[in-house]
């Protein structure tokens, strides 16, 4: 009988952690299938509440951490991360998942449900939020990220910016293992506990369905967009006459969605390299395309201006100096030679603001909120991504455009062109392969459009730390000694 009751623990804690770790491996990640997030975190929560802590704290470590194989190739393919540092990511993870857990077990089974339904969400969100400080990537690691097709949900982020969307999306899998432990013992506890998650879930689709209706801002701009992934443009093409072969290349390219309407036109990220002062040559070719066009052109370069180099966006107007923009945010280890930049840059026209940022820095709430404030309506990025992760990063410029009231035209490298408006909507894209020379024409709103998330920022990621920081006050209380005749929040 031993035996037997042991091996059915032993294979309820494989189930589980397979099942967790397949869901979270699927949902997330690169090609998330959103709909699997809602429910990764169940099978392990429901065994949670069955088992001793040692038991939850093991099997929800593990299933953490293989579901962090789903970036294995990604970090380090793409990125040239070692084993260490991935495993080092992945442990970390899988320690901070298993102990959130294991709060959300003691408060349960301790008789403070209500207390466990926010804690583990709170808890996930918190670690979220001070990652986003210590780690060069920012916001990139968000569950947030794997609801970018699930635009009802996505509009939360006008509110809350990607840490109400963690949240909630954790509290409806909390709800209903609650529910499910408590559906013999305290049945209308549980039904209570099981509405709140979904009611709380139903009033966000409600809020996101009723912003998807609202009528979009008439206000218009022709935007245009180029890329090319040949072998000999896939890369920093050196100064002097290569540069130049490409400018030219790019500049026949502009002229020709110029004379389709194009009032701005978007190329990627590092297209050459230039050196100070003697840029003259290559600025001219893109200059004249402007000066006898009147189309504003956005072109990446890697601009060298000794003793520092820059990832810069230089901005070329009909008759007016080049204005430029360096990239704040860089990408260890291929961009920790160069120097970040601290100043937005801003394009004025006589009714709206159009800004400019450069791929990864769309992966920080600044900025991308400060652009916001600055009352921008129409972002401008160009990019360079890693082929794998076109649809996941391309995509994350989206979130700041719903976070802070803009549309989003970014052009990358083996990426996507890509045209996004203030609500998250996909208004034209193209991968960057799909033409020697990619291009995109269409029309998006440049109307800036005021939130709450831009106005008050990350407040709720406060109060996620508030309300961890109450759960485990609660729990404290209730180890040592606090005694209730029924379940309490």
């Amino acid at each position: 009988m031993a035996f037997a009751t042991s091996s059915r623990r032993i294979l309820e804690a494989i189930l589980a952690t397979a099942s967790t770790a397949i869901l979270f491996w699927f949902g997330s990640g690169l090609n998330p299938v959103w709909p699997l997030m809602w429910i990764a975190p169940l099978p392990i929560l429901i065994f949670a509440l069955r088992h001793s802590w040692r038991s939850a704290a093991i099997t929800s470590a593990i299933a953490m951490f293989l579901a962090g194989s789903n970036l294995w190739s990604y970090i380090h393919s793409a990125l040239g991360a070692g084993a260490t540092a991935w495993i080092s990511i992945y442990a970390v993870a899988a320690v901070v998942f298993a102990a959130s857990v294991v709060l959300f077990r003691a408060l349960v089974l301790r008789g403070a449900p209500w207390s466990a339904l926010l804690a583990l969400p709170a808890a996930s969100v918190a670690v979220e939020y001070l990652r986003n400080f210590v780690t060069p990537h920012g916001t990139a690691g968000s569950l947030a990220y794997s609801q970018l097709n699930f635009l009802p949900f996505l509009q939360l982020a006008s509110i809350t910016g990607p840490w109400g969307m963690t949240f909630v999306l954790l509290l409806f899998s909390t709800a209903i293992a609650i529910a499910f432990h408590l559906r013999h013992t305290a049945p209308r506890q549980a039904l209570r506990i099981a509405a709140t998650g979904i009611g709380i879930t139903a009033a966000v689709l409600i809020f996101g369905a009723i912003r998807l209706a609202q009528p979009s801002p008439r206000q218009l701009v022709k935007v245009g967009l180029v890329t090319s992934d040949l072998p000999e443009n896939d890369k920093v093409v050196d100064p002097g006459s290569d540069a130049e072969r490409l400018f030219h290349a790019y500049a026949a390219q502009a002229d020709k969605l110029a004379a389709q309407g194009a009032q701005v036109i978007v190329f990627p990220e590092k297209l050459a390299v230039t050196v100070n002062p003697s840029t003259g040559a290559e600025d001219a070719i893109f200059q004249a395309v402007a000066n006898n066009t009147g189309a504003t052109i956005i072109a990446g370069v890697l601009d060298v201006a000794a003793p520092y180099k820059y990832n810069q966006a230089r901005i070329y107007q009909a008759e007016a100096p080049i204005a430029t923009y360096d990239k704040e945010h860089m990408l260890p280890p291929f961009e920790s030679n160069l120097k970040p930049g601290t100043s937005l840059a801003l394009l004025h026209r006589p009714t709206q603001t159009w800004g400019v940022a450069i791929c990864k820095d769309m992966d920080f709430a600044n900025p991308a909120r400060r652009n916001g404030q600055a009352g921008v309506g129409l972002m401008l990025v160009p990019g360079w991504d890693f082929k794998v992760d076109r649809f996941w990063h391309g995509h994350i410029a989206v979130m700041r455009g719903v976070e802070d009231g803009f549309s989003v035209a970014r052009a990358a490298k083996q990426g996507y062109l890509q045209v996004t408006d203030d609500r998250g909507r996909v208004l034209a894209q193209t991968r960057s392969d799909s033409a020697p020379y990619a291009t995109l024409l269409t029309e998006v709103p440049s109307t800036h459009q005021s939130t709450l998330y831009l106005l008050l920022g990350d407040w709720f990621a406060w109060l996620s730390l508030a309300i961890l920081a109450v759960a485990l006050l609660r729990l404290y209380h209730l180890r040592n000694g606090e005694t209730t005749s029924r379940p309490s929040a």
